[in-house]
């Protein structure tokens, strides 16, 4: 069993990924588990290519947009990512799995994933109704399960479901603080925060060609809501 980091929704923000990568908290993971949405961002190629640093103490999950850069979909710019990354670095993120499973100090098993067990854009939030998150989890059989997608952490006990955790996310948090934002599992859960210097990412994030630079700097200047994004969100699924 290990104790394991979960980084979600990276996003290409290259100085978030670099302060949680210097977190002294982070050194006591044996495992990082980065959990999608790595290269959709303004420094694709520069945050892969630390992770990959890591060597096998990382393993790595396909969130939905790091398929829209393999596919080059219109999408958040898409396709300028996969310029930036290249066909080798394209093919590796290619082959990431939808899930990942892992015994954890104090947990058990863990399954983590990026949005569901089944589906990399699923939404699931902190206020799905509980009968949602039962059907949505039904098939898994470990005790606790962890993913990201909609940017807000949270650690919700729904009765007939496995824990869901949602480590939020380094690089494009929604939690109405700054921050960059992830987990820390072993023995138990552990929702964190690390501070770095958003001025300084926000104005060097602006001068980068990447379609959503702007829109991206903003929001770490200015984190969204996490109450209103998430309501946003249930109102993508219909709620």
């Amino acid at each position: 069993m290990k104790r394991v980091a979960v980084l979600c929704d990276v996003h290409g923000n290259l100085p978030a990924l670099e302060a949680v990568l210097a977190d002294g908290r982070l050194a006591q993971a044996e495992l990082v588990v980065v959990g999608g949405d790595v290269v959709a961002g303004p420094m694709p190629a520069e945050c892969l290519d630390l992770l990959f640093e890591l060597g096998d103490r990382a393993r790595f999950i396909r969130g939905n947009a790091d398929r829209f850069v393999v596919d080059r979909s219109p999408e958040h710019g898409a396709a300028w990512c996969a310029d930036q990354l290249g066909r080798e670095r394209l093919a590796r993120v290619a082959e990431w799995p939808l899930t990942v499973a892992v015994d954890v100090d104090g947990l058990g098993p863990v399954l983590f994933f990026h949005a569901t067990p089944h589906s990399d854009e699923e939404i699931l939030t902190r206020i799905t109704p509980d009968d949602e998150i039962v059907a949505a989890l039904a098939a898994v059989e470990a005790p606790t399960v962890v993913g990201g997608h909609t940017h807000v952490q949270f650690d919700r006990r729904v009765p007939g479901a496995p824990r869901f955790v949602n480590a939020g996310s380094v690089g494009m948090p929604y939690e109405g603080r700054r921050g960059a934002f992830w987990a820390l599992l072993g023995p138990d859960v552990e929702l964190l925060r690390t501070e770095y210097d958003a001025e300084a990412a926000a104005a060097a994030i602006r001068e980068i060609e990447w379609p959503s630079s702007d829109e991206l700097a903003g929001w770490l200047l200015e984190p969204p809501d996490p109450t209103e994004v998430t309501e946003l969100f249930e109102s993508y699924r219909g709620a």
